[in-house]
């Protein structure tokens, strides 16, 4: 171990350090290396987002192990299972190609189509696109809800993240459809007392708790439904969407404030204007905006 270290510290000396202050004494070559550096974090980023809860992803976490292994075995001077570790690793490369010709051939695939937009988050206007379709399924089944009067309360997270709402629910993690949130909310079911959650584009958690407003300016006739929807609302700059289980009306809550008995065009347009239309312009001119309260 000793000799180990010492062999180390030479390395860090005469290699690392001197390379350092070689980069220093020439200003291009170390912008060179900052953006060489910069340019392998990014794709490194990038991979790990699009492979992360894959099976690629899984076998990459036992590949470490390995190398882990094979390099702490070289320290302690295990020879044996040094040389069984490199040998496994050296023909592990060949079968990766094998193991992973499907996803290697999708990847290519999308860069000759011209998808790699997508791997640099070129695709707002997909976004945008899928957002909509996303408001418009919450609107069919808002609809659906209303004329069955099946109490409903569906929240759309913003800029202000919501995990600690999402954590007092029960994690769906599910594309948006209206079956599912019709079959959520369904009385006497276990997940229809509660809030959904809905954030980027999938329904990421049912049954989840809100807090509760206590302005006495709230109209008596409200319940606990509204009630938490403004709560909510006044503390996030969540959207909330309330079907009334007395009355079926459908309701919307905004900065602590109701607006109640909205049809369904209406529904979409408050939707579409708060998730899609404002987010936007706010990038936009986010330099030039007054504070919420006054705009407000």
């Amino acid at each position: 171990m000793e000799s180990f270290i010492n062999d180390f510290e030479k390395f860090v000396d005469v290699n690392i350090v001197g390379y350092i202050q070689n980069l220093i004494s020439h200003p291009f070559e170390l912008a060179m290396f900052i953006l060489d550096i910069v340019i392998v974090v990014f794709c490194i980023m990038k991979m790990a987002s699009l492979i992360k809860d894959t099976r690629v992803w899984q076998l990459i976490k036992g590949i470490i192990i390995i190398l882990i292994a094979t390099v702490i075995s070289g320290i302690l001077k295990l020879t044996i299972v040094n040389f069984i570790l490199t040998q496994f690793m050296t023909g592990f490369v060949f079968a990766l190609v094998v193991i992973f010709q499907p996803e290697i051939r999708r990847v290519l695939e999308e860069l000759g189509t011209g998808s790699i937009r997508k791997i640099f988050k070129l695709e707002m206007k997909d976004k945008e696109i899928r957002t909509k379709e996303q408001i418009y399924k919450v609107a069919i089944a808002a609809q659906e809800m209303s004329n069955t009067k099946t109490g409903a309360l569906i929240v759309f997270e913003r800029d202000i993240r919501l995990n600690d709402i999402i954590n007092t629910g029960i994690e769906i993690n599910a594309e948006i459809s209206p079956q599912l949130l019709c079959n959520i909310f369904v009385t006497r079911t276990p997940l229809h007392d509660g809030a959904v959650i809905i954030s980027n584009n999938k329904i990421a958690a049912a049954s989840c708790m809100l807090p509760l407003s206590n302005d006495p300016s709230i109209p008596q006739e409200l319940g606990t439904r509204h009630r938490a929807a403004i709560g909510i609302s006044k503390e996030s700059d969540a959207i909330v969407v309330v079907v009334s289980e007395e009355t079926g009306k459908i309701s919307i809550a905004k900065d602590g404030t109701l607006i109640a008995d909205v049809k369904d065009e209406t529904l979409k347009k408050i939707l579409i204007k708060n998730l899609i239309v404002e987010p936007k312009e706010n990038d936009d001119k986010k330099k030039k905006q007054l504070p919420k309260q006054v705009q407000d």
